[in-house]
């Protein structure tokens, strides 16, 4: 199964009035554990898709910071690394949107080169040494998602 949660629209890639849409339904596989895996895996697709537009004009990206409380569920530590393949990073729960919004203001009012430091005291770190397995959700994810809506 494929869920592609365009629930509100979308906008990576820009699709405002989309709605979400479960492909690949068939009466042998649609039982709970797939369509929770698959929410997770589209929830993962959709902001690997939002990192792809970032690497497209050029920014490089080394590892991912995994927050919020979608961040505490094994299952999106598990499938983050090989859906992203890259490095997750799972810090101490905390303050991390507030945290940053303070670093950017300081380093704006500072006039600084460069941010000033941000010492995380990471819990874990996941590789993504089943890279095979992200490239073939992020290819399903992505045949389905030209299906439905041609992009």
């Amino acid at each position: 199964l494929t869920l592609l949660p365009y629930l509100d629209g979308e906008r990576t890639p820009n699709l405002p009035a989309a709605a979400g849409t479960l492909c690949g339904m068939r009466r042998t596989n649609t039982v709970a554990a797939n369509v929770a895996r698959a929410a997770v895996e589209g929830l993962l697709c959709g902001l690997a898709d939002g990192m792809d537009s970032l690497r497209s004009i050029g920014v490089e990206l080394r590892d991912v910071l995994l927050v919020g409380g979608g961040s505490q569920s094994m299952a999106v530590q598990q499938l983050a690394a090989p859906i992203f393949g890259l490095p997750v990073i799972l810090p101490e729960p905390a303050e991390y949107v507030a945290r940053g919004a303070a670093r950017q203001a300081a380093w704006s009012l500072s006039g600084d080169s460069a941010p000033p430091e941000w010492p995380l005291s990471p819990v874990s770190t996941h590789e993504p040494a089943d890279a095979d397995t992200g490239a073939d959700v992020r290819a399903q994810y992505s045949r389905h998602r030209q299906a439905v809506f041609g992009v």
